[in-house]
């Protein structure tokens, strides 16, 4: 499952991602958001040594390396912190943020506290902010509706040794492939978009048939006990094939095409 998210703080953008069912921060967003440097990556390495040779305290012991994506839409290994761990990294930075962003932290630490507790207020909030982009319910509803579905078939893609996200990425579009024609990557420069998330683009024919396909994915690979990454490889063919067909079959009664290069987004009213 993806579970990378960005947080806002005070309008600085700070990476997040769930590992162990709680947030882990970039420690480099942390430290541009709280310093303005121009260069966080240099100040986090003086910081782990100024740290290191002050209170015999190795501040790269409380962190993870996990993966994050980039400005440049790749993921690279990134020096994580849990909310805890964050509190302890701030501490050595002098910066009059410090105490707001202390605050904010907890709020949104506590946010995946009650997301555990309460799994239905991450929709609610994925919800209303759809809402407040202007989205209409009936495509809201549909995009929820989608990422349960996603979020199904990756849970079975982890139960299955599919591999981790690269894997996941190369099966997705396998999926795509056979449904539209086009991988996702193709799908964006098809709709003229770019780092965009493809599906927030798509209208709601388009978002029935990225359900069926993952769907029919999922059933498959239930049915046929699909191991590892190429039997599931085929799975993924197999269900992109279902709603491909399904695809074409309205297209060709309906006489018009599924996939358009209007970007849904564009027609909304803000």
């Amino acid at each position: 499952m993806n579970n990378n998210h960005l947080a806002i703080f005070k309008g600085k953008k700070i990476r997040r991602i769930i590992y162990l069912n709680e947030w882990c921060f970039s420690v480099v967003d942390v430290i541009e958001a709280l310093t303005d440097s121009v260069n966080p990556n240099d100040y986090w390495f003086k910081m782990k040594i100024r740290v290191k040779n002050d209170d015999e305290f190795q501040l790269s012991t409380i962190c993870r390396q996990l993966k994050l994506e980039s400005s440049d839409g790749k993921k690279y290994i990134t020096d994580c912190a849990n909310t805890e761990g964050i509190f302890r990294i701030i501490q050595s930075i002098p910066s009059p943020k410090a105490e707001p962003f202390k605050l904010w932290l907890a709020r949104v630490g506590y946010e995946r506290v009650q997301e555990i507790e309460d799994p239905e207020l991450a929709t609610k909030r994925t919800r209303a902010l759809y809402q407040a982009k202007g989205y209409p319910e009936s495509w809201i509803e549909k995009r929820i509706r989608g990422i349960e579905v996603r979020e199904t078939l990756t849970d079975e893609w982890e139960k299955r040794d599919v591999g981790g996200d690269r894997e996941y990425s190369i099966l997705t579009a396998e999926i795509s492939k056979a449904t539209f024609g086009m991988t996702p990557s193709e799908y964006k420069d098809f709709k003229g978009i770019k780092r965009e998330n493809l599906r927030d683009h798509m209208d709601d024919l388009e978002l029935i048939f990225s359900m069926l396909g993952e769907a029919s994915t999922t059933e498959i690979a239930k049915n046929k006990n699909t191991k590892g990454f190429i039997e599931n490889k085929e799975a993924a063919k197999a269900g992109g094939i279902v709603a491909g067909n399904a695809r074409k079959e309205l297209e060709q009664k309906s006489g018009k095409k599924v996939s358009t290069k209007r970007n849904y987004v564009k027609t909304l009213k803000f």
